[in-house]
């Protein structure tokens, strides 16, 4: 009997192996990066793959679930982000780029940036799903050029430990601002300025 369908209906798809799960989640990215996390529903996901919106139950068991998912994914593109900015450069520029590409990813992805730090969970930004092409998050690369740093005598070895968690918290503080807070109103170029000025009071405080 053949199947009947009209302009309302969803097309049906046959996804094998994980397709429609990973089809899911590039959906969702895509209206994570449109509206941030509130965006992220499984109707409106299913709806853009053209499945029907129980086929999503398969692979995910709730809204939180595909926005856990999607979290990874965005974490994995800001740590993409990262590892482009900073390759081949020594210890102090890489640090330096990591931090200005981190302020440019809120900026130009707000959405995604949003999606990427709604956990309260640490181990959320360090495991492998949100981890760049070269298998580092954004964490991981932070803490490298730390040591880096280290290594080669630029920030002096009592000072090491524990230092990603104020650089982290400085700059993810001036993103937030940036693109939720007071600062959202900076032009461009007074925002590159503020990102500037931090790098410059981070390299004084280390």
């Amino acid at each position: 009997m053949a199947s009947r369908s009209g302009p309302g209906t969803p097309k049906r798809e046959t996804y094998r192996h994980g397709d429609l799960r990973n089809a899911l989640i590039g959906a969702g990215v895509e209206l994570a990066r449109e509206g941030g996390p509130d965006a992220v529903v499984l109707r409106e996901a299913t709806r853009r793959v053209g499945v029907v919106p129980n086929a999503a139950y398969r692979h995910f068991a709730d809204r939180r679930a595909l926005l856990a998912a999607v979290r990874q994914a965005a974490l994995a593109e800001l740590a993409a982000e990262l590892e482009h900015a900073a390759a081949e450069l020594d210890a102090r520029a890489r640090l330096r780029a990591l931090v200005l590409r981190y302020l440019d990813f809120a900026q130009t992805q707000p959405g995604l940036f949003r999606v990427a730090f709604t956990t309260s969970d640490l181990a959320d930004t360090g495991n492998e799903a949100a981890a760049g092409p070269g298998g580092a998050t954004a964490f991981d690369q932070l803490s490298a050029a730390l040591d880096e740093l280290a290594e080669s005598g630029a920030l002096p070895p009592e000072r090491r430990p524990g230092a990603e968690y104020v650089v982290w918290s400085a700059v993810h503080g001036l993103s937030v601002l940036l693109i939720d807070g007071p600062l959202r109103g900076l032009l461009p170029v007074e925002a590159q300025e503020a990102g500037e000025r931090l790098l410059d009071s981070i390299e004084r405080g280390l």
